[in-house]
This record gives C-alpha cells, structure tokens and sequence, in this order.
C-alpha cells in the first residue's frame, strides 16, 4: 500500500509540469489565433474594406442618415498605414462616382459626396441646375428641398474666383444655386451632395484633392430609421429593403 502511494505521488508530480505545459501550448495557441485574426482585420480594414455609417441627410435619397456601409478601398488605390503609401489603383475617380474622403476641414472625420467635376472640367450652376463644359448634367439622383431665398456668399466667393472662367471677377457673386463658371485643377475634384439645400460641400470649401479620396461605398450592409416610434428602433426600425442595396 505503501508503495502504491509513493508511486501515485510521483505519478501526480509528473503530471504537474505537463498539466502546466499543457496549458502553456494552449494559451500560446490562442494568442497566435488571435494575433493572426488581428493581423487580418488590419489588412482587410486597411487595404480593402472599411465601414462606414451616414451621419448626415446630404447624400438623401441616395444614402440616408442609419445606413452603414462598406467602403471598397482597393478601387482608388488603399494607402498603407503609417508610411502613407498607396497600392496602384484598379481605376481612378470619374464624375458620377460616389466617394468616401477624409474631411478637407476636420482631421480623422470621414465624409460621403458625388463627384460632380473632374479635372480640366468647366462647371457651373444655373438656378441649381449643374452644367459640365456648358452641357446641362442629367442628375436623376438629386433632391430639392428648399425654395427660399438664395443670396450671395461670401466664402464660396473667396476661393471660386481663382478659378473663374470668362467672368469678371469684380463682378462675382456666387450664391448656393447659382456660381462659376470654375474651372477644376489637376489632381482635384468637385463634389456635391445630392441633397443639393442639405449639403455642405465643394461649393464652400473647394475642390478635394485627390490623395483625400479613400474609396467607394460597395454596399448597404445595415440600415435603420432611428426616428421610429417603435422602441428599440435598431431592431424594429430596420430598413430591410436597403440591406445589401449598392449606392449609384
């Protein structure tokens, strides 16, 4: 009997250091498991897919305040962390395309717009009618909201007449549904919500560069109305008809 125990001591004192062992494996398993996840999500975050929530009605009826999205990055070229560097783009920006771009004004914000003009364009606005090298744009997607009054603006003014085309200067005097001719530089761009009344956009602040432009919305990968009278409006004010819908 005595035997039987000291053999049975050693057995458990074997037994400890591989228990212990075991548990080492396990959680340097998990780890790795872990840190390779993390490594993924940063590739896919960085280089290809990003999301995305409207935070704002400038994009209606296009996009709506409550639809998250996710942002094709790999389109216009995905820009390396850190470095700044970016991947070859598979095509560049046109007019018409819809882009996610870091704020010309706030850092680490975020916005959604339409291209409306691209570079060597003439473009102007008539009573909110747009025109592109004095050809009217067919622009289906756009909303007026707004009849009231339309008076000059001095901001819009103090960066537009830089980049007039045949009109005097001294004479100039944009307002939110009526400016340019302006001509757009290279590498830049000019973009509008489709919200046209509801949209603080390039007529204020100027063109967006190029190196601003992070990608594309793919598609809607949730969408809720957050208005709703129902309580829990994420769950009970789902937009279902949006889900998996892909902005144009």
């Amino acid at each position: 009997m005595a035997e039987k125990k000291e053999n049975e001591n050693k057995e458990e004192k074997t037994d400890t250091p591989r228990r212990k062992r075991g548990a080492a494996n396990s959680a340097w398993e998990w780890a790795k498991s872990i840190a390779v996840a993390f490594v993924v999500w940063i590739f896919l975050r960085s280089l290809l897919i990003e999301a995305f929530r409207i935070p704002s009605g400038s994009m209606e009826n296009t996009l709506l305040v409550g639809d998250f999205l996710f942002v094709n990055k790999a389109l216009y070229g995905a820009e390396l962390p850190i470095i700044g560097a970016r991947f070859p783009a598979i095509r560049e920006p046109v007019t018409g395309d819809i882009v996610v771009f870091d704020s010309v004004e706030e850092e680490n914000v975020n916005v959604v717009k339409r291209i409306v003009g691209s570079p060597a364009d003439t473009i102007d606005m008539r009573d909110n009618v747009l025109y592109r090298n004095g050809v009217r744009v067919d622009e289906p997607w756009v909303i007026i909201t707004s009849a009231g009054s339309d008076t000059a603006n001095a901001r819009m003014r103090s960066w537009q007449v830089r980049y007039l085309a045949g009109v005097d200067p001294r004479t100039y005097r944009p307002t939110q549904r009526n400016w340019g001719p302006i001509v757009v530089p290279r590498d830049s761009f000019f973009v509008m919500g489709d919200n046209r009344d509801n949209s603080y956009d390039s007529r204020y602040w100027g063109f967006l560069a190029r190196d601003r432009i992070k990608g594309r919305p793919l598609f809607v990968y949730y969408s809720f109305d957050k208005t709703g009278v129902l309580p829990l409006p994420a769950i009970t004010g789902i937009r279902w008809g949006r889900l998996f819908s892909s902005p144009q």
